[in-house]
């Protein structure tokens, strides 16, 4: 199947946020329970329409540990956008995002589109980081910002697509220079049968 746009994207944030879950429930409409932890980077890959566009998105699922942070780096430099994830219930993963957005800007691209993920709001009742701080986060960094629950799938197709859309409007508007090597952006070519390397097995919420 031919395509219009092959866009990478990888998933950041602490370990435990349910970076694993959200790809797998985009990809394959499934949810796990399980608790293994990714080790290193999983991929997965899924052909979707955004503006009349057929496009390609390959996704980078990185390990959220510290011990693996070395390898997970050089995926930044490759990358169109970054979902930057984080759990409600925990205010841990919360304050830990300057962190991941520091590391986002000083490995990745210029013009990478960057979207908070406020992951797990089907647990609204445990919730510990309010709506409205995660938005003046985002609104200070200038990022995207959607609600997701990967468990019920609320948002999770949203967030990929609207991420996209972003990046086809900066790629129309010539912010994006789609013929450099590092802008995680490919034009045309033919779609390749593509299998989730371990994303099935590795889930947390």
């Amino acid at each position: 199947m031919s395509y219009n746009y092959l866009f990478k994207y990888i998933i950041i944030g602490d370990t435990g946020v349910g970076k694993s879950c959200l790809l797998l429930q985009f990809t394959d409409s499934r949810f796990r329970n399980d608790h293994d932890l990714t080790i290193g980077v999983e991929f997965g890959a899924k052909i979707v329409q955004i503006e009349n566009k057929t496009i390609h998105l390959q996704i980078w699922d990185t390990a959220g540990q510290e011990s693996f942070r070395s390898i997970t780096r050089g995926y930044y430099r490759g990358a169109a956008a970054a979902l930057l994830t984080f759990d409600i219930t925990r205010k841990d993963t919360f304050l830990s995002l300057g962190k991941w957005l520091e590391e986002t800007k000083n490995n990745g691209n210029p013009n990478m589109v960057i979207i908070l993920v406020a992951n797990k709001v089907d647990l609204d009742s445990q919730r510990v980081v309010t709506r409205e701080e995660a938005e003046r986060f985002a609104r200070d960094n200038k990022l995207l910002y959607i609600e997701t629950s990967a468990k019920t799938a609320f948002n999770v197709s949203e967030t990929f697509i609207r991420t996209g859309k972003e990046v086809l409007q900066k790629i129309l508007n010539g912010e994006i220079d789609t013929s450099t090597n590092n802008a995680g952006i490919k034009v045309g070519g033919e779609t390749q049968k593509t299998t989730l390397s371990g994303a099935t097995t590795c889930c947390s919420r």
